[in-house]
């Protein structure tokens, strides 16, 4: 699908301003959206929303259809009455700069369990139909997660291959007995969702009237330790006795990893079954992603086409081997089913001709990162410069899976020779190299522009929020309320009208 002109930020919700050591849905959001609006962005561009797991990574988490419930308001708690003012008295003095995922996710569980508590003894019952009416439109999936999440907790959070036979693999009919048994506790996993997601709708109604559109994101493979693998191991190659994948996912050397890969760990998908089952499974999770978001990044595209199978208990993504995947087949049922996709392809790594087809067969957009495009050779054709940009495709200076923009040249990542490059493809020297990406995807002919918060602010490797094959300590970079009316805005502003991508102009062009 085709998208008009225009420009936005990349920046994940937990890296806002906000009280409670994490960002979250509450006043700062919006007044980030209001910032957008200022800089006359048209995009704000999100990562996975799902409740993290190992590492605090938001492509690791216990769902692939339930959102984070450190992301839910307190504040917004008090103003439902579920909460008291007096019950956030005793807010610790959180970082301001980081999030102590170690610290914040006690602390908002049990403002959480406190706010289940309230509800079960203050709501009326219009809101409590309003509880009960969400969760029955959600229940194909929110149940399982539900369950799932309770039973994880009744087994010390231990991975679901540990737990007890009749926990680990239950009949239907013994999920519907354990959903009973621990009625109370699987309720209190329903009532986070449905806060989670009544403060998400309202969010992106406000940035949809505000003329912002949201991008998600959809990591190509589910987590093992996840509700959608313990309730549908039919659908991924598992083995039938232990439940432990037989080969997991990854990618072979590549340029963030050049000797050993990345060994992700995620299960493969058992394809055979999935199309047996019209891609049911993902055309639900595609279905509600667009419910959450206006336009999804899909992560990983390639793997569609082609992906990397290693054997289950490997150390590194070495020793691997490329096995077909269902190809156009899937996004044929994507489009019987939703219509024209609002896809994002995340094409970066080892493309072949065959993922380049699969791509521009269903005329999705490719990315195209700034960072990648200057090398120690000038003369080499490289397709991530601006003048081999075609119109549709999304520009970035990095992703979040790059070290920001000012880090990348102040660190080794990037050479003399490719210095050397930026410095002679611009025609000056470079004295503010994020501002100079800027510029350069603002101008291109990309029918989209997205730049991390990072980049616009200036920041340095101090703020980067994620170096892919290294586990732990990334995930947690957020800025201070003072940075939402830094000068910087008006710089971006005044960028974007010069590029022609402001609401204003694609007015005047007649397009939306």
């Amino acid at each position: 699908m085709r998208f008009p002109r225009a420009s936005g930020i990349l920046i994940h919700p937990t890296s806002l301003p906000a009280r409670y050591g994490i960002g979250d849905l509450g006043t700062f959001a919006y007044r980030f959206v209001d910032y957008l609006v200022a800089a006359e962005q048209s995009l704000w561009q999100i990562l996975p929303l799902g409740p993290t797991i190992i590492y605090d990574s938001p492509y690791q988490t216990l769902s692939a259809f339930a959102g984070n419930p450190n992301l839910i308001s307190l504040d917004k708690l008090v103003e439902d009455g579920w909460l008291e003012p007096s019950d956030l008295a005793d807010a610790p003095d959180f970082p301001e700069h980081t999030v102590r995922y170690g610290e914040v996710i006690p602390y908002h569980e049990q403002k959480l369990d406190l706010a289940y508590k309230r509800f079960k003894e203050r709501a009326d019952p219009s809101a409590r139909q309003a509880f009960e009416a969400w969760c029955e439109r959600n229940g194909a999936w929110l149940y399982d997660f539900a369950l799932f999440a309770t039973l994880k907790a009744q087994h010390g959070g231990a991975e679901w291959t540990k737990w007890s036979r009749e926990a680990a693999q239950p009949s239907p009919a013994r999920r519907v007995l354990l959903r009973e048994q621990y009625r109370d506790q699987v309720e209190s996993h329903m009532f986070r969702q449905w806060l989670f997601y009544t403060q998400w709708a309202a969010l992106k109604a406000y940035a949809n009237s505000k003329g912002i559109q949201l991008i998600g994101d959809i990591p190509i493979f589910v987590s093992h330790d996840s509700a959608d693998v313990w309730a549908n191991p039919h659908l991924f190659q598992l083995d039938p006795n232990s439940g432990l994948p037989k080969v997991v996912a990854g990618v072979p050397p590549d340029f963030f990893n050049p000797e050993d890969g990345q060994l992700w760990g995620n299960p493969h998908y058992n394809w055979q079954a999935m199309e047996e089952e019209g891609y049911a499974w993902w055309i639900a999770r595609l279905r509600t992603t667009l419910e959450t978001v206006d336009r999804v990044r899909i992560d990983h595209f390639r793997g569609f086409e082609a992906y990397w199978e290693i054997p289950f208990g490997e150390e590194t993504a070495r020793n691997g081997r490329w096995v077909k995947g269902p190809d156009a087949k899937l996004f044929e049922a994507f489009e019987a089913a939703l219509g024209k996709l609002p896809i994002i392809a995340e094409d970066l790594g080892i493309i072949t001709p065959e993922v380049i087809a699969l791509r521009d067969r269903f005329d999705l957009p490719g990315m195209k990162v700034l960072q990648f495009a200057f090398g120690d050779d000038p003369y080499s054709v490289n397709a991530f410069l601006p003048h081999m940009y075609t119109h549709n495709c999304v520009v970035y200076t990095g992703t979040h899976d790059n070290n920001t923009t000012l880090g990348w040249w102040q660190s080794g990542e990037a050479t003399e020779g490719m210095r050397r490059h930026l410095r002679d493809y611009i025609g000056h020297e470079v004295r503010e190299p994020h501002w100079d990406l800027i510029r350069l995807g603002m101008n291109s002919v990309a029918d989209t522009f997205i730049v991390p918060m990072q980049d616009v602010l200036g920041f340095g490797e101090d703020a980067r929020m994620n170096k892919p094959g290294f586990k732990g300590g990334y995930w947690s970079w957020r800025f201070a309320e003072r940075w939402l009316y830094d000068s910087s805005r008006e710089r971006l502003q005044w960028h974007t009208r010069l590029a022609s991508r402001s609401p204003a102009q694609r007015a005047q062009l007649g397009t939306t």
